[in-house]
């Protein structure tokens, strides 16, 4: 798409459609401009047409052909990243994961490449199932919000912030200064790419807090059963993994509990003293298990 836009229109305007892609909380990001087109590219044309007017799945049927006829060309990523976005919109996310992976892979220095690796990582929180199912797409969801992050950083945010509203006060003042629309263009595309990774950062933590629940659900299933072992093997992993979550307490009290019941009194002992250096305030409540441990120690 880029590739056609740039016969059309300057190297300024091609750069304000460039960093204005990764939108405020990535909730409606990147729908792509539509290019000019030849004759010969009328099926690509009707597909562009229908994604902006939101027929996703229309922009998908006409789409899907142009994968084979663009491959090798210089459209083959705004096939596939459109046909991708065309997915999302669809609420195929399985297949909208499928193309923006597929985009990484085969054209990794795309323009599209840093949009590509957001919305895999969106397309997979997408999947993310509720707590008690198996969480691959979870895992998978977490661990291309930090590739995000970490191949697209962001420093100073501040100081992005602060040229904005500079460049924004000063295109109040001269509305037609070239120099002014471009700075603020790049200050907008600064802001959002921030913005991205605040929602990525937020949505990890999200994210962990299910994989968290996940364990505790599991491990309470296993005390149910009367496995105190097995629970007491989740309690101790939930700790480890994400000793961060609001699970965490719970996990502990769990596997105090569990030692107990399976009268392993001194590592019970031992999980309840460190408890209590994580959750002081909690003394009074403990203290009654404390004191059955001693006595039962004795037997």
């Amino acid at each position: 798409m880029y590739k056609l836009v740039t016969r059309f229109i300057s190297s300024a305007a091609l750069l304000l459609i460039a960093v204005g892609l990764l939108l405020s909380s990535g909730c409606s990001t990147l729908k792509p401009v539509t290019p000019a087109v030849s004759a010969g590219d009328k099926a690509y044309a009707r597909a562009v047409a229908m994604y902006d007017k939101k027929q996703y799945q229309a922009a998908v049927i006409g789409l899907e052909p142009l994968l084979y006829t663009y491959r090798a060309t210089a459209l083959e990523d705004d096939v596939l990243y459109l046909l991708a976005q065309s997915y999302y919109y669809s609420g195929d996310y399985l297949l909208s994961a499928e193309m923006y992976s597929r985009l990484l892979q085969q054209l990794p220095s795309s323009a599209y490449a840093r949009a590509s690796q957001f919305m895999l990582a969106k397309s997979y929180e997408q999947l993310s199932p509720p707590a008690n199912l198996d969480q691959q797409p979870t895992r998978k969801a977490i661990e291309n919000f930090a590739l995000y992050i970490d191949r697209y950083p962001m420093k100073d945010s501040s100081k992005i912030a602060s040229d904005l509203e500079t460049w924004r006060e000063l295109l109040k003042i001269n509305p037609e200064n070239p120099t002014y629309k471009e700075h603020y263009a790049t200050a907008i595309g600064q802001f959002s790419r921030i913005d991205s990774l605040r929602y990525s950062e937020k949505s990890i933590a999200l994210l962990r807090e299910k994989l968290a629940k996940n364990i505790i659900v599991v491990a309470r299933q296993y005390v149910q059963l009367g496995k105190y072992r097995a629970a007491g093997i989740f309690f101790d992993q939930l700790v480890s993994r994400y000793g961060d979550s609001s699970y965490a307490k719970e996990a502990m009290e769990g596997k105090i509990d569990v030692l107990m019941k399976r009268q392993k009194w001194f590592e019970a002992e031992y999980a309840l003293n460190h408890y209590l250096q994580l959750f002081p305030e909690k003394k009074s409540v403990m203290q009654g298990v404390r004191d059955k441990i001693p006595v039962n120690s004795k037997n």
